[in-house]
């Protein structure tokens, strides 16, 4: 049966895990909201030598004239949060598009999202969730508004007008081939490591199109062996697919408790690496960073 409500750290929100008799079975989706807010996490040595400072927007330097005005928010318009996002957004039309995306944008205010340039306010984006700051890759830029992908929500875009937020680069990616079960983790376009990885069951799999690290949360249970997990933007493509424990939830990062399952599909959507390899992602990957998951690569990856 599956655990739900496990609280961490004090803050609302919780982790659920696939739990079978006798012997635990294969699910991890983060559910609700439990991860580390960005004043907790400690620095990799690699962000200490290259820091990434905010800039401004370069989408804030088109002249103002050419700029399609912003239509004012209507009341009770929502607020994105760890649950799943408003429907209204555009689909990304570059969804299963491994080129790097190399830079982000987070809030410094609740903005509105657009579903186009000049178009339909859909919904809020706050520059936290849940006390978690919150930097989104940039995946277009049009007119002076700039296309982010969306939190909580699969394959989607989210459209801003100028003003409201700053941007920071990203360097790393991470691509996972479902058919391979393979995860390559890329730094400025060339492949650093490759893992084998456990993923999502039939009729629960991993969903595919691009998406990103959300946050990082400690580990709830002895199951995710002992090593930090990473919640990322998207959620089960059939949320009424997966048990009821895991409604509502997030597909995670993670790795288990042992590594007798990887190459296979076993999970509830997660994604499972070996816990060094978690490590490691977690120690060189900033929040933000842009995950792909594609059936495969036309050409296996060059590994430096």
């Amino acid at each position: 049966m599956p655990f739900d409500r496990i609280r961490s750290r004090g803050r609302r929100g919780w982790l659920a895990a696939g739990v079978g008799v006798p012997v635990l079975v294969v699910t991890a989706l983060l559910t609700g909201l439990a991860l580390t807010p960005a004043a907790e996490q400690a620095a990799s040595p690699a962000d200490t030598a290259t820091p990434a400072p905010p800039a401004p927007s370069s989408a804030e330097q088109v002249p103002e004239e050419s700029v399609p005005p912003a239509a004012p928010a209507p009341a009770g318009l929502p607020v994105i949060t760890y649950d799943p996002a408003p429907a209204g957004f555009p689909d990304d039309p570059a969804a299963l598009d491994t080129t790097p995306l190399t830079e982000g944008l987070h809030p410094t205010r609740k903005i509105v999202a657009y579903d186009a340039p000049g178009g339909r306010p859909v919904a809020f984006l706050a520059p936290t969730i849940s006390e978690v700051e919150v930097t989104m890759p940039i995946a277009d830029r049009r007119a002076g508004w700039t296309a982010v992908l969306v939190p909580s929500a699969n394959r989607k875009l989210a459209w801003l007008p100028p003003g409201g937020f700053t941007t920071v680069p990203l360097r790393d990616q991470i691509v996972v081939e479902r058919r391979q079960h393979r995860l390559t983790w890329y730094r400025a376009g060339r492949a650093v490591r490759t893992w084998e990885v456990s993923l999502g069951q039939r009729g629960q799999e991993t969903p595919l199109g691009r998406t990103f690290v959300l946050g990082r949360t400690p580990p709830p249970q002895d199951v995710y062996g002992g090593v930090d997990i990473y919640a990322l933007g998207s959620v089960p493509d059939d949320p009424d697919a997966v048990p009821s424990g895991l409604r509502g939830a997030h597909i995670g990062l993670h790795t288990w408790y042992h590594d007798g399952e990887l190459g296979e599909n076993t999970t509830n959507g997660c994604i499972r690496v070996t816990r060094s390899g978690q490590r490691e992602l977690l120690a060189e990957v900033r929040p933000g960073s842009s995950v792909v998951v594609v059936e495969e690569l036309p050409t296996p990856p060059p590994t430096a």
